[in-house]
């Protein structure tokens, strides 16, 4: 199978040492294609701010082993069903292209669409409580009426709970690693990814051959940030990887969410910092952050008649009901106002269709339909 030339271009440039992402983006902006940065001149790269005779000379001095470096990965790739996308292609993330150090290329294997529409990065401590836990799950249990995809990056921990409640829900979930496609880190996960890569992914800015190293995880965060919508944070110390995603998602202008926890819990401190501060928005639930992101949930056609409701409901709890439906989303005040019914009466029927997960409440008294549930 051919290779595009553009793609071993791209490939050669990355593997030339010492051209940092947004160098690369720099150069790649002034001068069209990754193929004119490398055919470039001394003179002409150094026209460019921030490209010295150091790098100028890398470049020259550093392509022949590129191209040949660049042809082994292609190889490797090829084996083993891994797609190289760079950053002109349509297919890498649209989310991605937006951040200033997007890297130029990234390796993905797997089916799940990296420009989905909703798409949720989930991290937090390494070390996590069984409150973490249970939060984690609960979030995700919740976020599969919503169609979205979820990131977080394979780590001990949240990212790992995040990733198997997305498989244990059939939802799709993108691992990002801070090393090559060719190893699993930690080990203990392999088996996880085996599971992620029939209805997720991997993805990686790494080659092959490049291993777990310390510095590569802080910059693999950025990649996480930046591959999502919003990023929630669910539990967290005040030091350490969830917080510098937090810090970078702000950075990007994505929204960050946070789930308060025990003031005197350490993993928890993070997320309360994150909270105190206004970088995260306090959530609870996975309603809470549909709401900050005016997402509605997946639903099948709103039951518009009475008869075809196969719960047990009052006459009057059809009735408010089938109101609501029509409308998808009402204040109390317009139920109340078209049902003729008095509030104080009207929130006992409310209360009710709550608990039989037909409705929900949303801030300002204002109730939705959800998807039926089978009771």
């Amino acid at each position: 199978m051919g290779v595009d030339s553009s793609v071993i271009d791209a490939l050669a440039l990355n593997f030339i040492p010492g051209v940092g992402k947004i160098t690369q983006n720099n150069l790649i902006a002034h001068f069209g294609t990754p193929k004119a940065v490398i055919e470039a001149s001394a003179g002409q790269l150094q026209t460019l701010n921030g490209v010295g005779q150091k790098i100028a000379s890398q470049i020259i001095a550093g392509k022949n082993a590129a191209y040949d470096r660049a042809a082994a990965e292609i190889e490797f790739a090829r084996k083993h069903q891994i797609k190289i996308l760079q950053f002109s292609d349509a297919n890498y993330p649209r989310r991605l292209k937006q951040c200033v150090d997007a890297p130029l290329i990234i390796y993905y294997r797997g089916g799940a669409d990296l420009n989905s529409t909703r798409i949720v990065s989930i991290v937090g401590t390494r070390k996590a409580t069984e409150y973490g836990k249970d939060q984690c799950s609960f979030l995700v249990d919740m976020l599969a009426d919503y169609n979205v995809l979820i990131v977080s990056g394979m780590a001990y921990g949240i990212d790992s709970w995040a990733h198997k409640a997305s498989v244990k829900n059939g939802i799709p979930t993108v691992g990002v690693l801070g090393h090559g496609l060719d190893r699993i880190y930690p080990p203990v996960n392999r088996n996880l990814a085996v599971e992620m890569l029939e209805n997720g992914g991997l993805l990686s800015e790494y080659p092959s051959r490049t291993g777990p190293d310390r510095q590569n995880f802080p910059q693999r965060n950025r990649i996480i940030a930046g591959l999502a919508d919003v990023t929630v944070v669910v539990e967290a110390a005040i030091r350490g990887g969830a917080l510098i995603t937090a810090e970078i998602a702000n950075n990007y202008n994505r929204d960050v969410c946070a789930f308060p926890g025990n003031v005197d819990n350490e993993y928890s401190a993070g997320c309360n910092l994150l909270i105190k501060s206004h970088r995260a928005h306090l959530i609870t639930s996975a309603k809470d952050l549909s709401y900050i992101m005016d997402w509605q949930a997946s639903e099948q056609p709103l039951v518009s008649k009475q008869m075809e409701l196969d719960i047990s409901l009052s006459s009057k709890e059809k009735e408010i009901y089938t109101l609501i439906c029509d409308k998808e989303q009402m204040s109390i005040d317009e139920i109340a106002h078209f049902s003729g019914t008095l509030q104080s009466k009207l929130a006992i029927t409310l209360l009710e269709l709550e608990m039989k997960g037909l409705i929900v409440t949303m801030p300002g008294k204002i109730y939705r339909v959800l998807k039926r549930r089978p009771l």
